[in-house]
């Protein structure tokens, strides 16, 4: 069942980089960041009012709530962010939004209402989703954060139906060191389908809603969560090749979605496995079925390990991965089942 949280002091857990440095107005610049080191949450107070400000205990608030919101929100959202403080009307306290927090002066110059900025201030981070939920299944927690009003709650549920149907299984299956905690995020803003980055996954609710039926992206980007390759490990056509080739082998509804691994063409030799995605994914099938099963596994667990190199097919097949993909383009055909299930 849903359950509705009432605040985002949870989302703490899932910031990557939850380090903030304020500054006022006229403080000095921030110090040079170590090289590929997170930039850090930064927050600059401009108070224009003759209210006096505990600047320890607002720098304390945001610290403890908005690098958790950001986290959580996306990791394109602002980490360097204004506060105002302004006199206005009686009712207004705090507002809040990426890289941005208005205070009523009024408000806060009360030690009853400033002790409480923290959760106001959560409280107003919070009125930027629609919703937030969690569910828990056994040993695993899915957050499902909704900041589209005009998401279909139909495809809301199969997307954590499917998390739940999958995810556990990818985990035992093929890392069991992932997170047992993720966050989902719709979004309207977000442009591509969907992405996958720490132990969040971002939908585009445009794309999910002009695609109900394609809840397999959760399996694909699922993948992306278990691989935990980081940097370096191998190239991007590896990495989503493999996604692909899970979400053939453990998708729930493939057919559904009408989601298919074309069949090889000469266009798709310009680039041979490079293509990446169902391309990539097909080849990967052709080398289980036909040249040594579980060989795509082990490329996975080489990957994770860091010890995945271009010998690694060598090693593996006693082929180089384009003598496999030119054996794949001579005789390419292969049984493949897709996975299905009905719809009323």
């Amino acid at each position: 069942m849903l359950k509705r949280l009432s605040g985002l002091t949870f989302l703490i857990t899932f910031s990557i980089a939850a380090v903030a440095q304020t500054t006022a107005t006229t403080g000095t610049p921030a110090q040079p960041r170590r090289r590929n080191e997170p930039r850090p949450y930064t927050l600059k107070i401009e108070n224009l009012t003759k209210v006096k400000l505990d600047t320890t205990q607002i720098n304390a608030a945001f610290i403890a709530t908005y690098p958790g919101f950001a986290a959580a929100d996306g990791y394109r959202t602002k980490r360097e962010v204004s506060m105002r403080v302004i006199d206005t009307a009686k009712n207004f306290t705090v507002k809040a939004m990426p890289g941005e927090i208005i205070v009523n002066s009024q408000w806060i110059k009360k030690r009853e209402n400033f002790s409480a900025f923290q959760t106001k201030l959560e409280q107003a981070l919070h009125q930027n989703w629609t919703s937030v939920d969690t569910v828990k299944k056994d040993e695993y927690q899915l957050v499902f954060i909704n900041k589209n009003s005009a998401f279909n709650p139909v495809i809301q549920k199969e997307l954590i139906d499917t998390y739940f149907k999958v995810f556990p299984l990818l985990v035992g299956t093929f890392n069991d060191k992932t997170t047992h905690d993720v966050v989902f995020v719709t979004d309207t803003a977000y442009k591509g389908v969907a992405e996958a980055s720490g132990n969040r996954i971002l939908f585009s609710t445009t794309y999910m809603n002009a695609h109900p039926t394609d809840i397999d992206i959760v399996t694909h980007e699922g993948m992306h969560l278990v691989q935990g390759y980081g940097y370096g490990a191998g190239p991007v056509w590896l990495t989503e090749g493999i996604a692909d080739f899970i979400r053939y082998r453990y998708g729930v509804d493939n057919i559904g979605s009408k989601w298919m691994l074309p069949a090889l063409t000469s266009k798709h030799n310009e680039k041979k496995y490079e293509n990446s995605y169902r391309i990539t994914a097909r080849f990967f099938e052709w080398i289980d079925q036909k040249v040594k099963p579980g060989m795509i596994v082990q490329i996975d667990k080489e990957l994770r390990n860091h010890t995945y190199t271009i010998d690694t097919w060598i090693k593996l097949s006693g082929k180089t991965l384009d003598e496999l993909w030119d054996d794949y383009a001579k005789n390419p055909d292969l049984t493949l089942k897709y996975s299905g299930k009905e719809r009323i």
